[in-house]
């Protein structure tokens, strides 16, 4: 097939000299959605084990360590520090509705190309990357891997799951994925979301909220520039196989109802993400995938 419209795994690896551009830790550190405050860069339990000693005024009661504090006959508390290998999970969206794009790669492309660049930054910052990668034929669960092996292991699923042809988006498939995510994902961990979010259903916000409660959740919406405007006036026989309609773009009020449609899910999409303080991020397929993820995560 024509570049752009499918990926192979060689494309995928050699981008891994590009993600050394890019850094993840600045989205450890990101900013409350509940005031102006910054939290820990790590949420939840993105904390280990390290030692325990003598209980001190203005230590946290909730870290005492009551099997050494019993032994010891004084109160004793554990200490943590901050985990050098952070779960990066990415979700993959590769339905059929992204097998399509008018400016340089179709959108399935795109969303593998930003998964293969953040697994790589993920992997050159010595974090363990895993993942779901979800499409019309399944999905395929992840788990969190050090080094190579987790990057691989995700984009070779990519590259097995990308759809070859174009089909209507069903919705739901995606909060199908967004419940598997939830339940792989380690509280404390970084987690990327790449999709046209088209097959976001009813359940989808409850699974969103789920992730962003312990973890830190950015949304990449990927979209194609004709989905956000129409072509020049004229007729064009548009829509998938089997299900093809013709539509005069030189009324004024379907171009209305074209840029209304657009705004609206990416609008319904972007209240989703403040509600529960995840940022999102608009990446168009005729973009550089590098520079996108550098804007979005700035």
């Amino acid at each position: 097939m024509c570049e752009g419209i499918t990926t192979h795994l060689q494309e995928l690896i050699r981008l891994r000299a590009a993600a050394r551009g890019l850094d993840l830790v600045a989205r450890r550190i990101s900013r409350s959605s509940q005031g102006s405050g910054y939290r820990s860069g790590y949420r939840g339990r993105g904390l280990e084990f390290d030692e325990v000693r003598a209980y001190a005024s203005g230590d946290d009661a909730r870290t005492i360590d009551w099997k050494v504090t019993a032994r010891r006959g004084k109160p004793h508390t554990k200490l943590f520090r901050e985990e050098r290998e952070r779960p990066v999970f990415i979700l993959a969206d590769l339905h059929p509705g992204m097998f399509f794009g008018t400016r340089r790669v179709f959108k399935s492309v795109l969303v593998a190309q930003l998964a293969a660049l953040t697994a790589w930054a993920a992997e050159q910052a010595s974090d363990r990357v895993g993942g779901v990668v979800s499409s019309m034929e399944g999905h395929s669960e992840l788990p969190p891997q050090a080094r190579r092996t987790g990057v691989l292991s995700l984009l070779h699923a990519i590259v097995q799951h990308q759809p070859v042809a174009s089909g209507e988006p069903v919705v739901g498939r995606l909060d199908q994925a967004m419940a598997r995510l939830a339940r792989v994902t380690h509280p404390g961990s970084l987690v990327f979301l790449f999709s046209d979010f088209r097959e976001m259903g009813a359940e989808f916000e409850q699974h969103l909220t789920a992730l962003a409660r312990h973890s830190d959740v950015q949304a990449g919406f990927v979209f194609d520039r004709l989905e956000r405007e129409p072509p020049p006036a004229g007729q064009y026989s548009l829509g998938v196989p089997g299900r093809f309609r013709l539509v005069d773009t030189g009324n004024m009020a379907t171009r209305q109802s074209w840029h209304d449609h657009f705004h609206a899910h990416q609008e319904k999409l972007e209240k989703i993400c403040r509600r529960h303080g995840v940022r999102s991020m608009a990446l168009e397929t005729r973009s550089d995938p590098l520079k996108s993820l550098l804007r979005g995560m700035a």
